[in-house]
């Protein structure tokens, strides 16, 4: 009942904003193929995005955002995309969706963006989808797991980046059901679609439900309760699906308890960079806590990439510290830029769309990267990593499944290395 609560206020939304948008003359004149593309000229192209600057969820996410802008300077000064140069406006929501839906606005309908890239969060975005769909706006890898970026039918402009949440919670199941078989397994997950749809990973892989499950709402940030009501149910073994705040916040609680399980935690939960800035002089409680992570460890200074994103750090994001969040919005960038490229000269939002629908598309992911006329969800899978001495690292081999009922298999194609200057040329 409240998931049709919420589709109700969604398209109630939606028809105050396209009537606003209708008041203001419309802003679409390029989509047509008869009038001028919004946010594009000869010489530029400009997209916009919603992230959490400040608030609860901004620790790691708000640095997401400036190191996409990073790559794009970087392309920029390589000559940018057909000769145009990226603008990148990024908007402050701070993860509260009401902030979200007035943000998006503006960014549509005052600033003129040509796209939404990366907008982030289940709930925030959730509440947009409808209103960008209405304007025609693409909507291009969303920052967040939910399963609704990948509905082509009814949103043919909006698609997904991260592995959604059900595939992550089968593959961190698939490792707690064969390496700690007969363990109390339990889970604390966000109150959203993000909770919901990471537990029905867990459980398909598990074969039933889980001993306890507890939630959190981002607005509350005593997790004490769910942690004590974990603990009293004996678990042995808790799968986080939690933004990084609230990873830490949780591990952080069931220490003062005097409750230590295993952590198994959800990949945009799982940056120990991020979790060891949280928690401060207790970052040693992550040691043995198990992650799921689908771009290349940010401490893995021979991997090609971290090298070309660390010289773009460098070069221009001031050499702000580097973090799993930090190869992940250059990923972003990098992957944007490939569809930019593929969607050719005469640049249309039409032309873009159909760059992504046709996929093929292969960068720094340790997973297949899906994008077809039928599969908007992005990455396919991710690769286990645990941490051991303050230091967080892969282990075993990639996998890949998909959010039905099939198998979690290994994936094993090989690694492709950037191209020489970093910037794609097909």
């Amino acid at each position: 009942m409240r998931r049709i609560a919420r589709r109700g206020l969604a398209i109630a939304t939606s028809i105050t904003l396209l009537l606003s948008a209708a008041a203001c003359g419309g802003n679409d004149g390029g989509s047509a193929g008869r009038g001028p593309v919004p946010g594009v000229t000869d010489t530029e192209v400009v997209v916009g995005t919603h992230m959490p600057l400040t608030g609860p969820a901004s620790a790691g996410y708000s640095k997401i955002a400036p190191a996409t802008k990073a790559y794009f300077d970087y392309v920029n000064a390589n000559g940018g995309v057909h000769g145009r140069k990226i603008t990148y406006k990024v908007m402050d929501d701070g993860y509260n969706p009401a902030n979200t839906q007035q943000v998006v606005r503006q960014l549509v309908l005052q600033d003129k963006v040509f796209a939404v890239l990366n907008g982030l969060g289940t709930p925030t975005h959730s509440g947009v989808l409808d209103f960008l769909h209405t304007n025609r706006v693409p909507d291009l890898f969303v920052a967040s797991g939910s399963r609704s970026w990948d509905q082509p039918d009814r949103y043919p402009n909006t698609f997904g980046f991260n592995p959604d949440y059900t595939v992550e919670g089968k593959i961190l199941a698939h490792h707690v059901k064969t390496t700690l078989p007969g363990k109390k397994v339990c889970f604390l997950g966000q109150n959203d679609d993000f909770g919901r749809d990471s537990l029905a990973g867990v459980e398909k892989v598990l074969g039933g439900p889980v001993v306890a499950r507890q939630d959190y709402v981002v607005s509350n940030t005593n997790v004490a309760p769910q942690i004590g009501a974990l603990k009293a149910a004996g678990c042995e073994v808790v799968v986080l699906a939690t933004v990084p705040g609230f990873t830490a916040l949780s591990i952080g609680t069931a220490a003062r308890l005097g409750f230590r399980p295993q952590w198994v935690v959800s990949n945009v939960g799982a940056d120990h960079p991020t979790l060891a800035k949280q928690l401060g002089d207790a970052a040693g409680l992550l040691d043995g806590m198990v992650g799921i992570n689908y771009l290349p460890m940010q401490n893995d200074t021979t991997n090609p990439w971290i090298q070309l994103f660390t010289k773009v750090n460098r070069d221009h994001n001031g050499n702000a510290p580097f973090d799993g969040n930090t190869v992940y919005g250059m990923a972003v960038g990098y992957l944007f830029v490939q569809v930019l490229l593929a969607a050719g000269r005469d640049l249309t939002r039409e032309s873009l769309t159909e760059a992504v629908r046709k996929g093929g598309y292969q960068g720094p992911g340790l997973a297949p990267l899906r994008f077809s006329a039928t599969d908007h969800s992005g990455y396919g899978g991710g690769r286990l990593t645990r941490v051991s001495g303050g230091v967080q690292a892969y282990f075993g081999p990639a996998y890949e499944t998909d959010e039905g009922d099939g198998a979690v298999n290994e994936y094993t194609a090989p690694a492709v290395a950037p191209p020489a200057n970093g910037v794609p040329t097909t």
